[in-house]
């Protein structure tokens, strides 16, 4: 894409954001777009946001589960900056109408003590960055229409970013296994899925160092304490204003978001 086009595809998703209304797909009108391409607009809107004031606090991965990917109907993962304002506190409510069509999922949050960088990152070099892990709520967002995204929909839509809630129980890596981290997920008090930390690239630390090799060559270094979340152990549920939803990880304890009530 020419350097207009991807200006003007940031700048149409950045007016989503402030008209609350979708755009179409970004590759029904420019089929020839390549993930190069949507990686190029999201850095485009990161630096209006930086602009703007807001702090880069971390990464996510999406599209890490065989679940998630065969929902989205995409075929790898992706990834996406989560910011400063993306934050919400566990139990305190999150305002709906600051999204356009979110959904919900759980993930295990990596906190990092050290700074992260590749190529060449190893399982035990993510192992030992990470300072702690955190039960975490993802609440993903898509600012084209009805979710119908491809790779590079999603991609240039930040990873269909939303928000952040995390947990307060912080858990050691040392002390859990995350492939065996079982999670219940319960929406407005009913069972709506069940999943475990192995859905996620076989494990967790597998989504981290993946990451971290794909951002080092572009001069990305993942920061001592950014908060790194490594992909969704269900599939991603909607939400709407009224709803609780409560995510339980064996070993690493519970985090709730609670959505504001219906005017």
């Amino acid at each position: 894409m020419e350097t207009n086009a991807v200006s003007d595809v940031a700048a149409q998703l950045l007016q989503a954001y402030e008209t609350g209304k979708p755009m179409p797909p970004i590759i029904e009108s420019h089929p020839g777009a390549t993930v190069g391409d949507a990686y190029r607009i999201q850095q485009e809107q990161v630096r209006t946001w930086l602009a703007g004031g807001e702090v880069v606090k971390g990464h996510k991965v999406g599209l890490s589960s065989a679940a998630m990917q065969e929902q989205m109907g995409v075929d790898q993962p992706d990834y996406g900056h989560l910011l400063s304002g993306m934050f919400h506190l566990e139990q305190q409510p999150i305002r709906t109408a600051g999204f356009l069509q979110p959904r919900i999922e759980p993930e295990i949050a990596f906190v990092l003590g050290k700074p992260l960088s590749g190529p060449g990152v190893t399982v035990a070099d993510a192992a030992r960055a990470v300072e702690f892990v955190l039960p975490a709520l993802e609440i993903v967002d898509s600012r084209i229409q009805d979710w119908k995204i491809s790779i590079v929909d999603t991609i240039a839509d930040n990873a269909s970013s939303g928000g952040v809630v995390l947990g307060s129980k912080p858990t050691p890596l040392s002390a859990v296994d995350l492939r065996l981290v079982g999670c219940t997920l319960h929406q407005r008090g009913e069972l709506v899925a069940t999943g475990a930390g192995g859905a996620v690239l076989g494990s967790p630390l597998n989504s981290l160092v993946w990451l971290a090799n794909t951002l080092g060559p572009h001069g990305v270094t993942l920061e001592a304490g950014h908060v790194v979340l490594p992909g969704s152990m269900t599939r991603a549920f909607p939400v709407a204003a009224g709803d609780t939803v409560v995510a339980t990880m064996s070993g690493l304890g519970s985090v709730t978001a609670v959505f504001d009530t219906p005017e």
